[in-house]
């Protein structure tokens, strides 16, 4: 039925965060055409009227001290999150296959997936990710903070953590959608009196139970356990 489809779909993108922002085409961004801050001229445009153009400012690019940088990488590797880059490819290019398949006939999705896989990798190299990151871990850890979280994390207790965490969030995160999906149900049943139009909306069609089912989809890639 079709509210019970659209309750699924907005839970599954509601934990699936990253595919909600993939475009639809699976095209990898494209580089802009021109430096930052200064203003694109389109061919055969005069020189004036660039110069008449304001240019942007140009963004700063962030200093890192080498030794926390290097503290910060090696919590990233400890804590696998600087292997996060290759999760993510994989988990773009698992959810452009499976749209691709809907539409095109396997041999051809081979073939485009082929090509796809190469392109990101070139336009999203994974290591990119890593390195984006960096600046991130800076800006909210003081070297004493990344020194203490890296000690906890090569202790025995932040090993136990590491291995149990990815699938405590992830049984968590599945149970959460059972629950919001069955109350939204619930309440749509008890308001249909006051709504007659959610009635045929909600009946069930095709042999369907009243439970709302779980959706089945790859979660939110999570960093590998060591």
């Amino acid at each position: 039925m079709r509210v019970r489809a659209a309750l699924i779909a907005t839970a599954f993108f509601a934990t699936s965060p990253l595919l909600a922002q993939t475009p639809s085409t699976g095209a990898p961004p494209k580089p802009p055409a021109h430096q930052p801050g200064v203003p694109a001229q389109s061919p055969g445009a005069p020189a004036e009227t660039a110069k008449a153009t304001p240019a942007a400012p140009a963004v700063p690019v962030e200093k890192i001290d080498p030794a926390k940088e290097a503290a910060i990488r090696h919590l990233m590797d400890l804590m696998q999150t600087s292997k996060m880059g290759d999760s993510l490819s994989a988990y773009v290019t698992n959810q452009v296959r499976q749209v691709l398949s809907q539409a095109m006939p396997a041999d051809r999705v081979t073939k485009l997936m082929d090509g796809f896989s190469q392109k990101l990798a070139s336009a999203a190299p994974p290591s990119a990710v890593t390195d984006a990151a960096v600046p991130i871990y800076a800006r909210a850890f003081s070297m004493e903070d990344i020194q203490a979280i890296t000690q906890f994390y090569e202790s025995p207790l932040g090993q136990r953590v590491l291995k149990a965490l990815p699938e405590v969030t992830r049984e968590s995160e599945e149970l959460g959608v059972q629950m919001e999906q069955k109350g939204a149900m619930n309440i749509l049943q008890e308001m249909s009196s006051d709504y007659p139009e959610l009635k045929q909306m909600l009946k069930p069609q095709g042999g369907d139970s009243d439970e709302a089912p779980v959706p089945e989809h790859a979660p939110a890639p999570a960093a590998p356990n060591k």
